[in-house]
């Protein structure tokens, strides 16, 4: 109990809390691993991710999926609290890319001392609408944004987080993560690759020339 107290003390609201709402959102929460590939399944009120990383995402009818946003460190969701989900004409999928741990609070005492605390009330519905507008800006990428530039995006933006030009990733993760077909960014890393902007290998890619991606995204 300490240890999800040390957790959950991290959240902006919890100094709002009196002990009798702290303890309900303790006895309402739990803490859970899962490794690379697994689904998230249910709909917890508010997830607080300690470690890993998340990919929520869409997936049609005919299978394609349509990334949204990730989850990393740190990171806190709140579509169940704020009943994002219910508002939507689709169900958000969530899959583990890095093996996560995290904290789950359950919607039924998120609830309660949402009631209570208007503090709570406003974190989790202002959260709720980042995500909105996460959802929206990938939507946008995909309708108004050439491949190549998604691509050139998604590339400087990983090379970035991860601190390095050498990225270990197959086309396949690749177009899963810009929303497009294997075909496509395998077709533009050739492009790129003649260009003298990336040097593709088995598996993995390395940025040669940022600044020239760089002005592709531009």
């Amino acid at each position: 109990m300490e240890l999800l107290e040390v957790h959950l003390s991290t959240l902006p609201f919890w100094g709002d809390l009196n002990e009798t709402q702290r303890q309900t959102l303790l006895r309402g929460t739990a803490e859970q691993a899962f490794s690379e590939g697994n689904l998230l399944e249910g709909e917890p009120g508010l997830l607080l991710l300690i470690k890993g990383s998340v990919r929520v995402y869409l997936l049609s009818e005919e299978g394609r999926e349509v990334t949204l946003f990730h989850l990393r460190s740190g990171d806190i969701c709140t579509l169940g609290g704020a009943r994002v989900s219910d508002q939507l004409p689709f169900a958000p999928q969530m899959i583990v890319e890095e093996g996560c741990q995290f904290l789950a609070i359950r919607p039924s005492p998120l609830k309660s001392v949402m009631e209570e605390c208007s503090g709570v009330r406003a974190f989790v519905y202002e959260q709720g609408s980042r995500h909105l507008v996460q959802m929206v800006w990938a939507m946008e990428q995909i309708l108004f944004l050439r491949v190549d530039r998604r691509l050139a995006s998604f590339l400087l933006a990983e090379s970035r987080r991860t601190g390095s030009r050498e990225l270990r990733m197959t086309h396949e993760e690749i177009a899963r993560q810009i929303s497009s077909a294997r075909e496509v960014v395998a077709r533009m890393i050739k492009r790129f690759s003649a260009q003298g902007l990336v040097e593709s290998r088995r598996g993995s890619i390395r940025l040669v020339d940022l600044e020239g991606l760089q002005k592709l995204n531009q």
